[in-house]
């Protein structure tokens, strides 16, 4: 209330916000605990451990700093500081590759770098992504109808191996039946999804092999 007493009587604002004017000087002329006081210490310690840190330590680095400043508190209590004052670390995830280009025989481009399909189930676009959890990556495939923009095909493993991408897919081709549907995906090798079984699983529907300077893809 302090900050707006300029533009507000102070009778005014304790009676909208349910308290009495003689609660709020009181404790307006009130001292800061003890508590309050070595938590304000602590954030001056803790911006100080930041700033040399570039902006990149969090709470766990900060405490192990303090602590080799004989500063002794909580791995808790200088989490709580640090989102009191506004103050972040940076997380640096392990990168992981899903995607390794490849030496073997690329496809003719019929794609041409355009994903727009004038219906459904004429061109699909798949790819893979990883989700990192507390027990490790987890791999998904999905495989996206360019017309509709519509998953039609997705799996779920734990590794990086032929049979998550081929989940996908066959998903995708028991589920919408397509005829002549040209299938894209990144140029390389995607864990073990080697060029045989692509090809075998898409000839049982007629389909052949194409893929453009950027990518793989099947029709």
């Amino acid at each position: 209330m302090s900050d707006h007493q300029a533009d507000y009587p102070i009778t005014t604002m304790c009676r909208l916000l349910g308290v009495s004017s003689s609660g709020y000087h009181a404790w307006v002329k009130r001292q800061p605990s003890r508590r309050a006081e070595t938590d304000a210490a602590l954030i001056v310690d803790i911006r100080a451990a930041h700033a040399a840190s570039r902006g990149t330590y969090g709470a766990p680095r900060i405490h192990a700093e303090l602590a080799a400043k004989d500063i002794h508190v909580g791995r808790k209590r200088v989490a709580r500081l640090m989102r009191q004052a506004g103050v972040a670390g940076v997380s640096r995830r392990k990168f992981i590759t899903t995607t390794v280009r490849g030496d073997r025989r690329q496809a003719p481009d019929l794609v041409d770098r355009n994903f727009t399909a004038e219906g459904p189930d004429r061109l699909w676009v798949a790819d893979i992504t990883y989700i990192p959890t507390w027990a490790g990556f987890l791999y998904l495939a999905v495989v996206l109808d360019a017309y509709s923009r519509r998953v039609v095909g997705w799996s779920m493993a734990t590794t990086l191996a032929s049979q998550l991408v081929l989940g996908a897919l066959d998903m995708a081709l028991q589920t919408r039946r397509p005829q002549g549907v040209i299938h894209h995906s990144d140029q390389g090798s995607h864990g073990g999804f080697k060029w045989p079984s692509q090809h075998d699983t898409l000839l049982a529907y007629r389909s052949t092999p194409v893929t453009d300077p950027q990518g793989r893809g099947f029709r």
